[in-house]
């Protein structure tokens, strides 16, 4: 997974996945006698086609065996997604990734899996966008899908809009997109408002929700809860698939909302949740954007992993001295000395009331209106 590597310049460090595997095994996540390692595998064409377009992957492949070429149109060899040699097999080995926890969960050899290589949220079925190239989440939905399942949730908490999956599936009722993320006011893409609700025939089925810039802990967890559960339940899905992009973190230097590893700890744990009780525990978990790459997105992205695993290591868990140290030699980081950042979770219930004078009560409600009706929800009270 290495390989998908934009340049030592470029925000998506392939270090970070090489840190967060390292940080696994210090932990001793990998050695869990509930823990199963697997090898990506490199997607062929006709997987990929079932969200990409035939000459979009041809476009990918010319730009991988000729990284001097660029195809601006598709969103390749830009600053963004600067071209480099075997970018297509790089890419389509993170898509691997998420097709094989899919066969996972198909076969029955696995209730949960997590693909922390994965998350390619930002790819669309004919370009490329935002660091990427294949989109494997879509490519994990469908292929879910294709097999037999009638209902599959999307959840995804990256700080960036999921805008390539929810077009994808922009017009597919079998599918419910949820993307909670900073606001397209102050963040790329500039999409996911309220007011996006899904195709002719799926309206309802793409949710949104804007998050105001600076939000923090308490404002994206109330969020959280007072718009995913009661979606999911209302939709009854087969199986859930998550993006936990970590880039949502206070020290991540693209966005802004100011969030704790903590947080994102306590939304990993209630998909969990949500899976377990309402569909048997199906879970697959990609990772996605994270640019601290040493002091955050290995320990967001291990806690992950423990949360599938129902391990007991958490956010007061400390990090192992050996990986700390690691870290300090390699990169010159000294890092926290605890897996989470110590911060206080505490948020307010959408119970308690909505207020009309708060930026995030706005923001929540917008999309409680615009979509909780069309599930047989009251925006108000459900």
């Amino acid at each position: 997974m290495l390989s998908y590597d934009f340049g030592g310049q470029h925000p998506m460090n392939p270090e970070r996945l090489h840190l967060t595997a390292r940080l696994m095994r210090e932990c001793g996540l990998l050695d869990l006698r509930q823990v199963a390692v697997a090898p990506p595998f490199v997607a062929s064409d006709e997987e990929l086609a079932t969200v990409h377009s035939a000459d979009y992957i041809s476009a990918v492949r010319h730009v991988s065996s000729n990284p001097d070429a660029s195809d601006a149109a598709k969103g390749l060899g830009t600053e963004d997604n600067p071209a480099f040699a075997g970018m297509h097999e790089a890419s389509a080995r993170l898509a691997g990734g998420s097709l094989a926890a899919a066969e996972a969960l198909l076969q029955g050899t696995a209730v949960r899996a997590v693909n922390f290589g994965g998350g390619m949220h930002h790819a669309a079925r004919s370009r490329a966008s935002g660091f990427c190239i294949y989109n494997d989440t879509a490519a994990s939905i469908q292929r879910l899908l294709d097999r037999g399942a009638q209902r599959v949730l999307y959840v995804d908490v990256d700080a960036h809009h999921g805008d390539g999956t929810q077009s994808i599936f922009w017009d597919d009722r079998r599918v419910l997109t949820i993307s909670l993320h900073e606001t397209g006011m102050s963040l790329f893409p500039g999409t996911g408002f309220a007011n996006e609700t899904g195709g002719p025939g799926a309206e309802g089925y793409a949710v949104n929700v804007a998050l105001p810039t600076l939000s923090g802990d308490a404002a994206v967890l109330r969020a959280f809860h007072a718009v995913v559960p009661q979606l999911a339940e209302a939709f009854a899905p087969d199986v859930i698939v998550s993006q936990h992009g970590c880039d949502s973190h206070r020290e991540d230097p693209l966005t802004n909302l100011r969030v704790s590893v903590d947080a994102q700890h306590a939304m990993m744990l209630g998909v969990r949740e949500l899976a377990d009780r309402l569909c048997g525990g199906r879970w697959i978990a990609t990772g996605g954007g994270g640019y601290a790459l040493t002091s955050v997105v290995p320990r967001s992205w291990a806690l992950l992993v423990a949360v599938a695993a129902e391990a007991a290591t958490g956010p007061r868990t400390p990090v192992p001295a050996a990986w700390r140290e690691y870290v300090l030699e390699r990169h010159g980081v000294d890092t926290p000395g605890l897996m989470g950042d110590g911060a206080d979770t505490w948020w307010r219930s959408w119970e308690v009331g909505y207020d009309p004078n708060d930026d995030l009560d706005r923001t929540v409600m917008a999309t409680r209106k615009a979509v909780f009706p069309l599930h047989g929800l009251d925006p108000w009270f459900d």
